[in-house]
């Protein structure tokens, strides 16, 4: 089929160009209009119920309406989850559903269930609601109403509220994608009559009568109409209050016919609701808002889109000098992760590009696969529009293009082979290159194709998650496939067309930079894979090693459910002390954000919200707050450079604080974790039992020891308890004997206190409640002495007499959780993996919580997400790795050959833990699914080699060693590109560290990790396991030989130290000894002694064992079976003397070793002592300068008195301004140095000088001849030559090789025997010429060992007789200094007395000047000749 359709393609150029025209129009199509998202909402399929009952305490809602609504859910199908919150007035209870059950159906049940519940709840405590259809990501917008600073004192907050309720929510309302819109802060409006108890009982009035008269005296009818003549009048009346004069001038009852008004027992205004929420802001007080939610499943960048258009609308109708001021705006979040998507993309996509072109050799080929990039591109983008997957940091943030194109890469370096194999230095036609296009298209398309598909099949496990992992990583494993696909189906249409036009049909013989990459590799990759071919068993042993120590590794990593995305905002939790008022919660949010407005210049806004928003989304009580900080971008940060120090010093300053604790997330994250498991962080701790009292004495203990763990950050015990109660006990048998009864009793302390709703008041479209309540005096003292009741006999009874008040603390929030009740203690984790913490967590706990029968401990919050994730990546990537293979199997037809590429799954593997230990990266679900992804990958290559070794081989020109030294040099390029830029196209993505690059980081991490290894194997692995499976190599050996293996391998590099028996000082030693312990130079050197140590271990071996098995008519017609096993010794003296050379290459290696320490403390010493001498020098100069400055304030004094000319003043001037430039000169010189003796010792630190003056080193008499280390590399050069040329004369040995056969013949058994074989060298001629050679150059060798002692000998000798020399010019130079420092004392005193003058003075000081100068350079030179006497006496 693909072969046709490669034909087709072919015939039929441009309808091909055509169709992908076509997909080019329809993929910017579909780019402009996809869903764009910061990244995946992963919020579970959850319904929320809410009930509010404004007068109900914990206790009261918990029994009256959770329980209920608990129980009525408990049985609907597909719920797998019931979690609650009973606290003051309101209840919230939240259902989560199997994912497979639709949000609408999932409404649904939980809809009819209400029903069912609100029998069971009493009408007047409240009706169950159903919250908004939003998620985790509905907080799309939120703003505050700013008001000008000059109309401040116009708008109060009941009035702010009323505008953001009645103007900007109804029109916020209705917009495509909103759901809801909440209100926050402010008061909500109410019409209120505020009675004095006083008053009612002078007028002789209850409450309740005031009741009846509000409900009589509100409402409008009708009287349906009249027929007058041809008309028809309709009859309406109009009693419904519409001011407040209307409601003062209500007539509550008639006496003696007078009329008792509203407005003579009661205050009538407008009053408030009782609140159990606020907004603040920046340290400014209250203010008013709004959250916009927007609708599950919407087109986030769309909704807010719409948004920002009907606020823009909005602002027309504001009043004067209000605006809405937006604060958090999720479409900034959605723009920087976007544009950090992007930027990989680009960046990865640039980077392949590049090293398709360089490694191709050929720009015009390296065009064409590139191309494929954004052709696959648009595809995908179509295919997401047509899915239904949104454009975010994780659908688009997991795709290398490198990845993407390799089936493009695998066609095209065909053809390119192809045509210089086999068409160099010709000119084609185009019928010819179309023939050339399609038979190399065609002869390894199957091969790529089943590569492509390996790595579609094992995104499908992906596609197979469910719950958060399953919405997090599924957009990825679909985008990636759209993409590959896309390619895939490009690469059999588009590139054959394009690459028949395109590629040049003048074949160039000229060598390519490609070529002479490619070569540069071959060069090391050749003898590698000899060298791996002919020690088969030392590979498989390391190789196996290697994958085993991974495993160890891998289970000492940590582990996190998914990297935290910095959301560039921090959102703060602030509890203070249970009971606290919301005006004491209001004052302590707004000293908080004082603080963090003055002392953070990172801080644009910081906006609280406090208790609960009209919508309970979040249902918080009035002691919590959530606080929003709007950061700046990074870049401009100055306080921190993280934000974990930025939240640690936020912290610190917030400690001012009292009675206030603070816990810090993010925005999302926040939202996320409270919706997603019910906790706020990270991880939560829930103790479950049914006594409230024990659950908190354990919830504070098991808080306590958590507090104490490292990486456990913000632990928060929930506030179950010290929550102030005033208790009204009834008195039944007082209620009985004046025949009252609880319900109208509890009516009356309800309406006074809480206000009891009696109608509704219009203005307009406006709608305000209509309350009745005590005026604020009377409710801020509860004294039942001021109530009264009327009894059925007209009675007027105080409320104190059928009832007394008690203070008790009662419970402040009861949470459940499948019906259990439970106390959660949350906790953050902090510079720490999670799954080690909670592993921590759970030990310290279960030794230090002696919990009572029937108490539990459960854990959630993301190490819950974890677990369920590890578990379903526990089936996923078996599957993954089961359809991995059985493809290989379809691919071959072999399973041997399905096992051997199968391998490069394990062991690609290492480079994926390797790359994540060197990162100090924990395992997260994101490496998770980089593993997957890496394990398709990884096989790709294998399939290209393996299919070419198994092509040759079918032809049989050649030994199975000889065909996959070809195979591998032939398949060098192809798998080099693919690796490169699979590997590279993820670079940018692992190194990004803008926002959203933490989640893509371990993911690019595994991956290009997991390619380094998988190539290794690919080129050096693979091949020797199909060496061994060809030639039956028996791995089983002496116990002792795989010890020595094992040892080997773990051997480190070495290094010798600078000896101490030198004349130097300290801090000169301790310069020399960095430079011989961090120089790269020696490092490398080490290594390859290192090497030929590795070496040694494996020249000793045994070739593969071959086994060969005949069955069929060998004979005769008989069927017989013919079956011998053969072992080749080899050259057993070949193989003792190859030892031999690698011993000898050792010790060349560690002779050079020796030299080049010596040879750098020479060079690195003469460096130090020069800086040391400037150093010298600039002390001399600075002391100068300060007595330079007390002569020329005396020039000036003399000046002034004419003591002395203007020329001597400008003359000593002029010498001071030439010290200065001197000083200049020589300070340069002297950093330039430090530098040199940095680069040498490869450190950073600054280098040490000895404190004392510059003293000359005491030299070592010792001479000697000859010099071991000096002349030890040389001779090692001879040695080494003498080796090889032994190594040589081995192949003058024949090889040994013996066997056993065993056979049936004409069905007869029985027939065995011995094989013995003897391979004999015949044609010695090359050999005898490399003997030739090696021995010429050991005598050359020998001769330049000569010439180097000597040339020794003499150097040493000379510099001996130098230092003999320099010992009277030092003594010499040392009169001048001490005469110097005479001379400057006493020309001071001279000049100061007037005996000299100023042309005397000057040239005084300067010659001491010169006398100083000149020793110090004495000393340097004969120091520096003691440290070339210590190098030639090495």
């Amino acid at each position: 089929m693909f072969d046709r359709i490669i034909w087709f393609s072919l015939k039929n150029k441009f309808l091909i160009l055509l169709f992908t025209l076509a997909i080019v129009a329809y993929g910017i199509y579909s780019a402009t209009n996809i869903p764009v998202d910061a990244v995946p909402d992963i919020t579970n399929n959850q319904v929320q119920v809410v009930t509010t009952s404004p007068s109900l305490a914990p206790q009261e809602v918990e029994q009256f309406i959770t329980y209920p609504v608990e129980i009525a859910m408990a049985n609907i199908p597909g719920a797998i989850e019931i979690r609650s919150i009973s606290r003051y007035g309101l209840s919230v209870v939240t259902i989560v559903f199997d994912e497979e059950i639709s949000t609408l159906n999932a409404r649904q049940y939980v809809g009819e269930q209400i029903k069912i519940a609100s029998e069971n709840i009493p009408s007047e405590l409240g009706s169950p609601e159903l919250m908004p259809i939003t998620t985790g990501l509905g907080e799309i917008y939120q703003y505050i109403l700013a008001v000008d600073e000059n109309y401040v004192s116009q708008y109060s907050p009941l009035e702010l509220r009323s505008i953001q309720d009645w103007i900007i929510k109804r029109q916020l309302s209705g917009i495509k994608g909103i759901v809801e819109v909440s209100s926050f802060g402010g008061f909500l409006k109410q019409y209120e009559v505020a009675v004095d108890p006083l008053v009612l009982e002078s007028y002789n009035v209850s409450i309740k009568d005031i009741f009846d008269a509000l409900e009589k005296n509100n409402q409008n009818s009708g009287g349906s109409y009249i027929e007058k003549g041809p008309n028809a009048f309709y009859i309406r009346s109009e009693g419904l209050i519409k001011s407040l004069d209307d409601l003062k001038n209500i007539v509550v009852e008639t006496r003696n016919g007078n009329p008792i008004y509203i407005k003579n027992v009661g205050e009538v205004r407008f009053g408030s609701a009782q609140r159990f929420g606020a907004m603040t802001m920046d340290g400014q007080g209250e203010t008013v808002g709004g959250i916009t939610l927007m609708l599950k499943a919407a087109n986030s960048s769309e909704a807010i889109e719409n948004v920002k258009n009907r606020v823009a609308e909005i602002q027309k109708a504001l009043p004067e000098g209000v605006s809405i001021y937006p604060y958090l705006d999720r479409s900034v979040l959605v723009s920087k992760t976007i544009k950090t998507v992007i930027t990989n993309l680009i960046e990865g996509g640039l980077i392949v590009i590049f090293v398709l072109i360089i490694l191709l050799g050929n720009w015009r080929s390296g065009i064409v696969v590139a191309s494929v990039i954004p052709l696959a591109m648009l595809f995908a983008l179509i295919m997401m529009r047509l899915n239904g997957v949104s454009a975010n940091l994780m659908s688009l943030g997991a795709i290398d293009f490198g990845i993407v194109v390799d089936g493009a890469v695998i066609i095209v370096e065909s053809i390119l082979h192809t045509l210089f194999a086999n068409y160099k230095g010709q000119k084609l036609t185009q019928n010819q290159m179309d023939d050339v296009v399609y038979s190399s298209t065609k002869k390894l398309f199957k091969s790529a194709a089943f590569g492509v598909f390996i790595i579609l099949v094992v995104f499908i496990p992906i596609l197979t998650l469910d719950g958060i992992e399953g919405k997090m990583f599924r957009p990825m494993a679909q985008t990636v496939s759209f993409a590959i696909l896309g390619a895939l189906i490009f690469s059999i249409t588009y590139v054959p067309v394009v690459s028949s036009l395109l590629i040049g049909k003048n074949i160039s013989s000229k060598e390519t930079i490609a070529d002479k990459i490619i070569n540069f590799i071959q060069k090391f990759y050749g003898p590698s894979l000899k060298f791996a071919l002919n020690n088969p068993k030392l590979i498989v042993i390391s190789s196996g090693l290697a994958l085993a120590i991974t495993i160890f590794g891998f289970t000492k990593m940590g582990g996190e459910f998914l990297p935290t995305l910095e959301e560039g905002d921090l959102a703060m939790q602030m509890t203070i002390q249970p009971g606290s008022s919301l005006s004491e919660s209001i004052n302590s949010s707004t000293k908080a954000e004082k603080i963090l407005m003055d002392n953070f210049p990172e801080v644009k806004h910081v906006i609280s919200k406090i208790g609960t928003a009209e919508v309970p989304t979040d249902p918080m009580a009035i002691e919590d707050a959530d606080i929003m900080i709007i950061l700046k971008d990074k870049e401009e940060w100055v306080s921190a450079k993280s934000k974990d120090e930025m939240v640690q010093k936020m912290k610190e300053k917030l400690t001012a604080i009292l009675g206030a604790s603070f816990e810090f997330s993010q925005p999302i994250q926040l939202r996320f974790n409270e919706l997603i498991t019910g906790s706020k962080a990270d991880i939560a701790v829930n103790i479950f039992g049914d006594d409230l009292e024990k659950l908190s004495k354990y919830g504070n203990k098991a808080g306590d020891l958590i507090q104490e763990i490292k990486g456990a950050a913000d632990v928060k015990v929930e506030q179950t308890e010290g929550f102030p109660q005033l208790m009204v006990n009834f008195n039944r048998a007082k209620l009985a004997q004046y025949g009252l009864n609880i319900q109208e009793v509890n009516k009356v302390i309800r309406a006074a206190y809480a206000g009891e709703i009696a109608g509704t008041v219009f203005e307009g479209e406006k709608r305000f409640d209509l309350v009745v309540r005590l005026n604020p005096e009377k409710r801020s003292d509860f004294n039942l002495e001021n109530l009264f009741i009327h009894t059925p006999t007209g009675q007027k009874v105080h409320l104190a007499e059928v009832c007394d008040v008690e203070f008790k603390e009662g419970p402040m929030q009861i949470s459940r959780e499948q019906t259990m009740r439970k106390i959660s203690i949350g906790v953050n984790v902090r510079d720490r993996d999670i799954a080690s913490l909670v592993e921590e967590i759970q030990t310290e706990l279960s030794q230090k919580l002696n919990l009572p029968p029937g108490y539990i401990i459960k854990y959630g919050g993301q190490f819950e997400n974890l677990q369920h994730a590890q578990k379903r990546l526990g089936i996923a990537v078996p599957i993954a790795l089961v359809l991995i293979f059985i493809f290989l199997f379809m691919a071959f037809g072999s399973i041997k050959n399905a096992t051997l590429i199968f391998s490069a799954v394990p062991l690609s593997a290492i480079g994926g833990v390797g790359a994540l230990y060197l990162r100090g990266m924990p395992f997260s679900i994101s490496a998770g699914i980089g593993f997957i992804a890496l394990f398709g990958v990884a096989v790709l290559n294998g399939i290209v080699l393996l299919s070419y070794i198994v092509e040759l081989e079918k032809k049989g020109e050649m030994k199975i060693k000889e065909l996959i030294q070809l195979a591998g040099a032939s398949r060098l390029r192809p798998v080099i590109i693919t690796a490169a830029v699979a590997s590279l196209g993820f670079l940018p993505m692992a190194l990004s560290s803008s926002e959203g690059a933490e989640v893509q980081k371990p993911l690019a991490t595994v991956v290009i990790g997991g390619l380094i290894t998988a190539t290794l194997l690919t080129l050096i692995v693979l091949p020797v396991l199909y060496y061994i499976s060809r030639n039956k190599v028996k791995l089983s050996g002496p116990p002792q030989l795989n010890t020595i293996l094992v040892i080997g391998l773990l051997l480190g590099s070495f290094s010798i130290s600078i000896g101490q028996n030198n004349p130097y000082p300290s801090q000169m030693n301790e310069y020399l000894q960095k430079v011989t312990e961090q120089n790269a130079q020696i490092k490398n050197i080490n290594l390859q002694s290192e090497l030929s140590i590795q070496k040694q271990k494996g020249s000793i071996s045994l070739n593969p064992t071959n086994v060969v098995y005949q069955y069929g008519q060998i004979n005769s017609s008989i069927q017989d079976y013919n079956w011998q096993i053969t072992q080749n010794f080899g050259s057993i003296p070949a193989q003792l003397n190859q030892k031999k050379l690698y011993k000898e290459e050792e010790k060349y290696f560690d002779a050079v070793s020796k030299y080049t320490q010596v040879d750098l403390e020479k060079k690195s010493g003469i460096l130090y002592l020069e800086a040391w001498k400037i150093k010298s020098i600039l002390n001399q100069l600075d002391t100068l300068k300060l007595e330079l400055t007390e002569f020329d304030s005396l020039n000036t004094l003399k000046y002034n008195l004419g003591e002395i000319s203007l020329t001597e003043k400008s003359y000593a001037s002029n010498f001071i301004r030439e010290l200065e430039f001197n000083y200049s000169n020589y300070f340069i010189d002297y950093q330039d140095l430090l530098t040199q003796l940095k680069v040498i010792c490869n450190c950073e630190e600054e280098i040490n000088f000895p404190q004392e003056r510059f003293f000359a080193f005491v030299n070592s008499n010792e001479t000697k001849e000859g010099s071991d280390v000096l002349i030890a590399p040389f001779s090692a050069v001879e040695s080494q030559k003498m080796a090889e040329a032994k190594t040589y004369k081995g192949n003058y040995f024949p090889e040994i090789s013996l066997g056993y056969f065993n056979q049936q013949l004409d069905g007869i058994e029985g027939f065995d025997g011995v094989l013995l074989g003897v391979n004999v060298p015949i044609w010695y001629k090359p050999t005898k010429s490399k003997i030739k050679g090696a021995e010429l150059e050991a005598e050359i060798a020998k001769n330049n060992t000569e010439n180097q002692l000597l040339k020794i000998n003499a150097e040493r000798n000379s510099i001996n007789n130098k230092i003999e020399s320099f010992y009277p010019i030092i003594l010499s130079n040392k009169e001048n200094l001490e005469q110097s420092n005479i001379l400057t004392k006493a020309s001071n005193i001279s000049y100061k007395s007037g005996e000299i003058d100023v042309w005397r003075h000057i040239n005084n000081l300067n010659q001491a000047l010169k006398a100083k100068i000149q020793y110090l350079e004495t000393i340097n030179k004969f120091n520096q000749l003691v440290v070339m006497q210590n190098f030639y006496n090495n």
